[in-house]
């Protein structure tokens, strides 16, 4: 019971920052129809703007100017180039989205260095929430699910109950209607670009410093976010984040089950030997074949449903 529950908030914990991550790079998609490569990028740029600012007056008002700060990045780079090429069709968009993410890592590397930053967590955040079973659960994760369940309800009310969700959502469908109506269309653009990586950064911000602050880190989950935006559905909201806690659990409760992929097959029934077609991979205990886990979801989503969970957008 006790491996039962902590293993199932930690993977919730992990899956809904993952939805903090993908929701940025979904809603970019979903609105503008560009796949950002950059956007584990803004991602990693929040941690080190939250550091920087931590240092300097704490990390409660980084948790606020990091994303706004990363948010006007984003924005600035729309505007002045990606709307520039995004005439020329998506390749364009893609390579200057990828030329993106490597200038920002050879910047991180030359600013603060090309070592893990100390970037720690606020004394408000340090120590267990409660104890289970003898198990602490840190309040950094339960913090993390918070912010992520406030954000998704932040973002729903915007786009569903405001005058600029509404006009946000038309420019998507009805692009020059919406110009004849009045409203500048690339603006509502480029502010779309903005929030996205301004949603990534917030990601970045928490992330960090529960989990560790260096260049590799946009890299480290820069997969498994395109991973959670495929199998949830390209441009769904609602299928990224059921993917994000289906991908979080599944493999949160892989990595701590160490008994071999033969011995769970046993116990299921089936008779499996040293004899046994593919027991090389069979004799490999769960926690090693884990972080494959979400591709071979992804393979096999792509086979059987190729639009995700909850995706309707052609891709």
């Amino acid at each position: 019971m006790e491996f039962f529950v902590i293993s199932l908030l930690n993977g919730l914990s992990y899956g809904l920052l993952l939805f903090m991550l993908s929701s940025g790079l979904t809603l970019i998609f979903s609105m503008m129809g560009v796949l950002n490569f950059a956007h584990t990028s803004f991602y990693m740029l929040g941690a080190y703007f939250a550091y920087t600012i931590s240092v300097a007056i704490g990390f409660w008002p980084a948790l606020l100017i990091a994303p706004l700060l990363v948010g006007l990045l984003g924005a600035a780079f729309e505007r002045y180039s990606l709307r520039r090429v995004h005439k020329f069709g998506h390749v364009p968009e893609l390579l200057v989205t990828f030329g993106l993410s490597y200038l920002i890592l050879e910047v991180v590397q030359l600013v603060w260095g090309r070592a893990t930053v100390p970037y720690v967590l606020p004394a408000q955040l340090q120590g267990p929430l409660f104890t289970l079973f003898g198990t602490q659960f840190p309040k950094s994760r339960s913090f993390i699910m918070l912010l992520a369940l406030l954000m998704l309800l932040a973002v729903w009310l915007l786009l569903t109950r405001t005058r600029i969700g509404l006009v946000i959502q038309a420019a998507l469908t009805h692009p020059e209607t919406v110009e004849a109506l009045g409203h500048n269309v690339p603006r509502v653009f480029m502010l779309v670009f903005g929030g996205g990586a301004a949603l990534a950064a917030l990601a970045g911000v928490i992330g960090g410093n529960t989990y560790v602050t260096e260049p590799a880190m946009a890299g480290a989950v820069g997969s498994i976010v395109f991973v959670v935006v495929v199998v949830g559905g390209m441009g769904s909201l609602a299928g990224a984040f059921l993917a994000s806690l289906l991908i979080g659990v599944v493999q949160t409760f892989a990595v701590a089950i160490d008994q071999s992929l033969a011995t769970l097959l046993g116990a299921l029934g089936f008779k499996i030997t040293d004899q046994t077609f593919g027991w090389e991979l069979l004799s490999l205990s769960v926690a090693q074949v884990a972080p494959i886990l979400p591709y071979l979801f992804l393979v096999l989503i792509l086979i059987f449903r190729p639009k995700g969970l909850l995706g309707k957008r052609e891709g």
